[in-house]
């Protein structure tokens, strides 16, 4: 996978998948920029971990269109392209339609959908304008293995994220002819510093049972197939929705 060079945006690269992406594309000596929110200290600390040079952080809030606009001409003034997006960023919050109020239901979706999909739209809207100048580009999205198997205690992340799939295959056939391809990596339960405690806890083991290998995906392996749906010789798989779960999941 031959990266030298490129300029990587990554949302939300401070922690988990985001973070060993980070690195994975610093380490073929990639130009990664990556967003956070609101921590800079973790975003801080994960720039002075990466490999090489170049390197940037960008903040801003995802559920922001002014926000994203602004970070990504902030890259572009920077580097004068993108030539590789990856859409990381997610949130989730329990909300079970038996627990909440109508009040709290509303919140909950509002929230999570205009982060994780319209985020994720308007971010590609704006970093595609300049990829379709330059000739072209790679685009990856993560979902998530709930956009399938469904989310009972938090279904407006399953939704969003079955959201984003469509999204991605259907702008994988518009953009084609641009030279513009996208893929998707579908991850199950992934251990990081934000699942930790759950793992740790009575629920982990039948957590790490729902997969045949007794464990769950470790960050650096989420990362490895956002890698192959971005690097040169993969265009053929535009459109695709890679699942990474360790057969936790298996979809027809």
């Amino acid at each position: 996978m031959n990266f030298k060079n490129k300029v990587v945006l990554i949302t939300g690269g401070s922690r988990g998948i985001g973070k060993a992406t980070s690195l994975a594309f610093a380490e073929k000596e990639a130009y990664v920029v990556f967003s956070y929110n609101t921590d800079r200290n973790a975003a801080d600390a994960t720039l002075n971990s990466l490999p090489g040079s170049g390197h940037n952080v960008v903040q801003g809030d995802l559920g922001n269109p002014s926000d994203i606009m602004t970070m990504v001409d902030d890259v572009i003034d920077k580097y004068g392209r993108i030539d590789v997006l990856v859409n990381n960023v997610g949130i989730h919050k329990d909300h079970e339609i038996d627990k909440v109020s109508y009040q709290e239901w509303q919140r909950h979706w509002d929230e999570t959908l205009n982060v994780n999909l319209v985020g994720t739209s308007n971010m590609i809207y704006c970093v595609t304008q300049h990829m379709i100048k330059q000739g072209g580009g790679k685009i990856v999205n993560v979902s998530s293995r709930g956009a399938f198997r469904g989310e009972p205690t938090f279904p407006a992340y399953g939704a969003s994220k079955a959201g984003m799939n469509s999204l991605g295959q259907s702008l994988a056939q518009k953009l084609a002819p641009y030279n513009i391809y996208i893929g998707t990596v579908a991850p199950g339960f992934v251990q990081t510093d934000m699942t930790k405690a759950r793992l740790a806890g009575p629920e982990g083991v039948k957590i790490k049972a729902q997969s045949p290998f007794n464990r769950v995906a470790r960050p650096e392996e989420v990362a490895h197939a956002i890698m192959f749906l971005a690097s040169d010789g993969s265009e053929w798989c535009t459109g695709t929705i890679i699942d990474v779960n360790g057969a936790s999941y298996l979809r027809s």
